[in-house]
């Protein structure tokens, strides 16, 4: 009888708890949302542990970069059930491609549980210095060969890409990078504009590079919205590097960038309808208007009153408008880094202000960014 008490007991314990919970989340969205959000991070946690000891272990028979493999499928297998959200993969075949650069989308910290799905054996991640530090999550990373990345320091992160490269080819293995450097989710499908690192690493070790989709969750993850469905995951065919240069870069990483948005547009649900992208910024800062009363310039009184803007012809048309802008402004902000950049024949050193993620370099690529979303 006493045996049986001590099992029950526990249980009883922790049923209570769960049931609660369970309740709350289904009778309102927002408490819902907080408990998918323990939920996820406590499995990331759980994982995390596991994580040490794997990397350990694995590193005793000589299986160390097969450790985020190992632990990649053990938190999507937890992680997915727990959160009732299954991934569907197209082209995973292309993933067994080594050594090569993988670049992948990168919405929110939920893109760790489509990387759970999709990561390879013989791959590595490169994350931002700041995790190596974490509790856990930092000695798994760090024992399981990840490649950490100053992203105040442009030398250091240089160095960092530089030795990247020769690595996988060492080992003959592969290295994932979020090329947008920091979190892009957004209600419509569309994508950041490309930073140049991964494509630099690419073109200097000649590995190609392997563009990887996840199709945009606006509709299951946002703020106080945390829902189960399906996703789907897009892997592309292989694009090469042999024979490039640095200074084809920037072109790469545009094509690559246009080549994973259409993607993206395409795997993805219709936005909601309120949901447009908004008129991107001039690319160039505009000159300034010489002030009125200046020489050959009418005053306000004497200038002709201005006419009318005629209406748009159809909304269709015009969203069509609004989207080829954004298009086009994501291929001349890739196009402006590479132009102003002043770097080394290798690689680049300018610097990106402004991120919603602090200060970046222009190699701060794979950043593997934890955070609730902000909208």
């Amino acid at each position: 009888m006493s045996v049986l008490a001590a099992i029950v007991k526990p249980l009883a314990y922790i049923s209570l708890p769960v049931f609660a919970l369970h309740t709350l989340a289904n009778a309102n969205p927002v408490a819902r949302y907080y408990v998918r959000i323990g939920l996820y991070l406590s499995t990331l946690g759980v994982c995390s542990i596991w994580g040490v000891i794997c990397s350990i272990g694995m590193g005793l028979i000589g299986r160390r970069f097969d450790v985020f493999y190992v632990v990649a499928r053990s938190f999507y297998h937890l992680a997915s059930r727990a959160l009732g959200i299954r991934l569907i993969v197209e082209g995973e075949e292309y993933l067994e491609t080594r050594p090569s650069v993988l670049v992948g989308n990168h919405q929110s910290m939920l893109d760790i549980l489509y990387l759970g799905r999709i990561f390879p054996r013989r791959a590595s991640i490169m994350a931002k210095k700041e995790l190596q530090w974490s509790p856990l999550l930092g000695q798994f990373m760090t024992l399981a060969g990840a490649v950490f990345v100053d992203r105040g320091n442009n030398a250091r992160a240089v160095r960092s890409l530089t030795a990247a490269g020769e690595i996988m080819k060492e080992r003959h293995s592969s290295l994932w990078l979020f090329p947008e450097g920091t979190r892009s989710m957004r209600p419509y499908a569309d994508m950041l504009p490309f930073k140049k690192g991964a494509f630099h690493t690419a073109i200097q070790a000649q590995v190609p590079i392997v563009p990887v989709i996840c199709e945009n969750y606006w509709r299951l993850y946002r703020k106080n919205v945390f829902e189960s469905g399906t996703l789907k995951v897009k892997v592309l065919p292989p694009i090469p590097t042999t024979g490039m240069t640095s200074a084809d870069a920037g072109a790469l990483a545009i094509r690559v960038h246009d080549l994973m948005v259409e993607t993206l547009r395409e795997i993805s649900a219709p936005p909601p309808p309120d949901a447009t992208p908004k008129a991107p910024e001039p690319a160039v800062t505009p000159t300034p208007l010489p002030s009125p009363g200046a020489a050959g310039v009418p005053s306000p009184a004497s200038a002709p009153a201005p006419s009318q803007p005629e209406p748009a012809s159809a909304p269709t048309n015009e969203s069509e408008k609004v989207a080829e802008q954004v298009r086009t402004e994501s291929r001349a902000s890739t196009n402006a880094s590479e132009n102003s950049s002043t770097s080394s024949p290798t690689l680049s050193h300018s610097r990106v202000e402004g991120s919603e993620n602090g200060t970046e370099t222009e190699e701060d690529d794979g950043m593997v960014l934890v955070g609730r979303p902000s909208h």
